[in-house]
């Protein structure tokens, strides 16, 4: 279940991946961007579970954090940009 669980967000990392480099739009590059952060932060925690440690849900924590963090500061940046 573990190896399924990995394989498909490997497979949900390369597609956003593409729509990252492919995006028609800033906004779609935007929310790819996010999008690539929380299935990073998916395969941290499912790490996590896999090895019993759960010092690596804080650090999905942070992750998380900083990508909303980020997401605002662009959002914030484009829609003054026009």
């Amino acid at each position: 279940m573990i190896i399924l669980s990995f394989s498909a967000l490997l497979m949900a990392l390369l597609i956003t991946l593409y729509r990252l480099m492919r995006g028609p739009s800033s906004s779609d590059r935007i929310i790819a961007l996010d999008l690539v952060a929380s299935v990073v932060m998916g395969f941290i925690l499912l790490y996590s579970v896999l090895v019993s440690k759960e010092i690596y849900v804080d650090i999905a924590i942070v992750i998380s954090l900083i990508s909303f963090m980020g997401t605002i500061s662009i959002s914030i940046y484009l829609r003054h940009k026009k």
